[in-house]
């Protein structure tokens, strides 16, 4: 088997997951196409020390988050357009419309604020592996994920419920 069936068989099995994260990362599918088609292009020239190493996927994760970040950066300020309000109310049980109004406050959060909160609650990933993979200590993983959590309470007030019950989560952990 040569390198690139192995890096082919690599992205077959976590294609999926690594799509996850830099949709959840970007908040919008064709950017996060073009994010993880340029970290995987990067780690293939590397991928003949990387498949020996023993979790490749998580030094890809950690490309994803330094990629955005990075691409963050350089991009010009620019403003997000939101929907107005909805004229009637809607129910704060129904998932789709939870999943559309934390997708809106998530990209409304600094980068690294996103990528703690992409990182703990929706990859499940431990305080310390998300330090690991930001870099950073286990401190500034708590903190950030106290100050995300608290903006996202000012930014959508109706997913208090909902933070409440992430913070009940890690708690337990």
């Amino acid at each position: 088997m040569d390198r690139n069936d192995s890096f082919r068989e690599f992205v077959a099995g976590h294609q999926q997951a690594l799509m996850r994260t830099a949709y959840l990362l970007t908040g919008d599918a064709h950017q996060a196409e073009d994010l993880l088609q340029s970290v995987l292009l990067k780690v293939l020239r590397r991928w003949s020390k990387l498949s020996r190493v023993e979790h490749p996927e998580a030094y890809v994760r950690k490309a994803l988050l330094n990629q955005h970040i990075s691409w963050r950066r350089r991009r010009a300020r620019i403003e997000l357009p939101t929907a107005d309000p909805p004229d009637r109310p809607y129910s704060s049980e129904d998932p789709t419309i939870v999943r559309l109004v934390m997708r809106r406050a998530l990209m409304r959060l600094p980068p690294r604020q996103r990528a703690v909160i992409v990182l703990r609650y929706y990859e499940d990933q431990t305080e310390r592996e998300t330090a690991e993979l930001l870099n950073c200590s286990i401190g500034t993983v708590k903190s950030q994920a106290h100050y995300a959590l608290a903006r996202l309470r000012e930014l959508a007030p109706e997913l208090a419920p909902k933070l409440a019950d992430m913070e009940a989560e890690e708690a337990y952990r």
